[in-house]
């Protein structure tokens, strides 16, 4: 786990309390650098959705509990917001309450994504419902075609939930 992970991972220790105390919950915490700043990003969740007000209580009680820490030496810009309607799932917990769901799996390459006898078809992305997933594998149904794929986790770039209007 590198540097970044670390503080993400103690921050959400940090912020898990915080958001209990207003009736939400983490969703996720990333410490990232964007053109020469550090961001730590906290997302955060209810049933029902997160408002303004819960994204400013939870920034300020945080903020606070993050300085009397002194978890980040460095400057920052700490954002607290929605995940959003096309949030990226990339924990287990995150999977388990998707499932049923539409979601779109970007993979790092090309993948044979179908094929027949005499030809196939690679993408490095495809869509459908997420049906079940394990430490190794997700496994989605094709929307159009019903059938069901297995997809390797270490091929997967990302997981995201998938806008459908």
């Amino acid at each position: 786990m590198g540097r970044a992970e670390q503080i993400a991972a103690k921050a959400e220790e940090l912020l898990v309390p915080v958001t209990e105390s207003f009736g939400v919950s983490v969703y996720d915490v990333e410490y990232v650098t964007e053109n020469n700043e550090k961001y730590l990003r906290a997302y955060i969740d209810k049933e029902g959705g997160v408002t303004i007000d819960d994204c400013e209580n939870v920034s300020r009680a945080f903020e606070t509990k993050l300085d009397e820490s002194g978890l980040i030496e460095e400057q920052y810009i700490l954002e607290v917001s929605s995940p959003g309607l096309g949030r990226t799932l990339s924990k287990d917990r995150h999977l388990e309450k998707s499932i049923g769901q539409s979601v779109e799996i970007s993979f790092y390459k090309q993948m044979v994504i179908r094929e027949n006898e005499t030809s196939s078809i690679k993408s490095k992305s495809i869509a459908g419902i997420l049906k079940a997933f394990d430490k190794e594998s997700i496994t989605i149904e094709d929307t159009e075609t019903e059938i069901t794929s297995v997809w390797q986790r270490s091929d997967i770039a990302q997981i995201k939930l998938s806008l459908d209007f």
